[in-house]
């Protein structure tokens, strides 16, 4: 009993270490190790960057000769193969560590359990699954794409209570308060990239950028426009402040393409119908090492999106408004919708928290609950 309170001390303090980098490492998951030694903390290791040391390595780099003898805390299994770091678990086994102590497996089905496997191979003992969903949770966006190779969508709304994401003149400036929108910004930071549709680009001429506090990474901007309708000098075309993409259709103006494409904006084909295929949408933007996408659209690409069961997560903001308009108003979600309650799409996994006096809402959709 006492030994799994500890485990579980010291995984908890590796998982808030290496949430502190989430967002910093592209497609890789995010890593905490801490080495102990005799109840004293001698190593700690955060993996920071894709292509860099993994988490395993900083921590047993600081323990040093301490590390002999030692038990190893890592939230996720070490890797058994080369990629652009050698093998952890052949580094962990060179340390002479006695234990370690591992929260999730790798996701990954082709090298599961391997480093596990080459752990006890070489005598050291190994206890898996210690706060594994935490571990899990952490990295779902790594867990998704390495299977499918499809990035892992979170939506996020902004609403007054009565659902509406604008005033029926279409004014969305504030909704909800400034703790909310730097959890939203907190968000950004944490995905490769940020999604919205045209209209949303054309009337708000956003520039989809993290603005926090201390400096944060600005997101690959997406915008979803058959037509290419938003104006050619909008920021996300012009600002220069991080790479974006335009999802379109084979019929857009290609005079159109030609001009984004001077401007350095990267124009995927997605279809040839009228609207932007948006399952081959996701398919692209996988090809291209986006694992992550905060979807801040407006009614109608929410509803495309979540009617075709693309969003994995959402993250509902409300604040204590009520606006009114009817269908003047915009709402956070625009699609056919279920025609009876019994078929109301359900959320898992659910989450509140408080921003100041917003509140967010957190879950997971499950598709098999509902007729969306």
């Amino acid at each position: 009993m006492i030994e799994q309170m500890n485990d579980e001390f010291y995984m908890r303090l590796a998982l808030d270490m290496a949430s502190r980098a989430s967002g910093q490492t592209g497609i890789n998951p995010v890593v905490g190790c801490v080495v102990v030694k005799e109840g004293r903390i001698v190593g700690l290791g955060t993996h920071l960057q894709r292509g860099g040391g993994h988490a395993e390595v900083h921590a047993l780099n600081m323990a040093a000769g301490e590390a002999a003898g030692s038990t190893v805390y890592v939230t996720l299994e070490p890797c058994s193969h080369y990629g652009k770091t050698p093998p952890c678990a052949d580094r962990v086994i060179a340390s002479q560590a006695s234990r370690v102590v591992v929260a999730a497996l790798d996701p990954n089905p082709a090298v599961s359990g391997r480093g596990i496997a080459k752990l006890r191979d070489a005598g050291i003992e190994v206890t898996a699954g210690v706060l594994a969903e935490e571990s899990r949770r952490l990295n779902e966006a790594f867990e998704k794409y390495i299977v499918t190779r499809m990035p892992f969508v979170t939506l996020k709304t902004a609403s007054t209570l009565d659902g509406k994401i604008a005033a029926r003149g279409g004014d969305s400036k504030w909704i909800t308060g400034e703790q909310a929108r730097m959890a939203v910004h907190t968000l950004r930071h944490q995905h490769q990239a940020i999604m919205i549709g045209a209209g949303t680009a054309a009337a708000d001429n956003p520039s989809l950028t993290t603005r926090l506090p201390v400096p944060g990474l600005n997101p690959v901007r997406i915008v979803v426009d058959a037509s290419l309708r938003v104006p050619l000098d909008a920021k996300l075309y012009t600002d220069g402040e991080a790479p974006t993409i335009v999802l379109t259709t084979a019929g857009a103006d290609s005079e159109r393409k030609s001009q984004l494409a001077a401007r350095g904006v990267d124009v995927i084909e997605c279809g040839d119908g009228t609207a932007v295929d948006l399952h081959y949408a996701m398919q692209r933007l996988g090809e291209k090492e986006i694992s992550s996408i905060l979807l801040e659209g407006g009614g109608r690409l929410n509803g495309s999106m979540l009617q075709a069961r693309l969003i994995d997560k959402l993250v509902l903001f409300f604040a204590p408004k009520i606006i009114g308009g009817g269908q003047l108003a915009p709402g956070s979600f625009e699609y056919e919708g279920a025609g009876r309650m019994a078929d109301a799409l359900q959320l898992r996994g659910v989450e509140v928290q408080r921003y100041g006096e917003d509140i967010a809402i957190t879950g997971y959709p499950d598709y098999s609950s509902g007729k969306e």
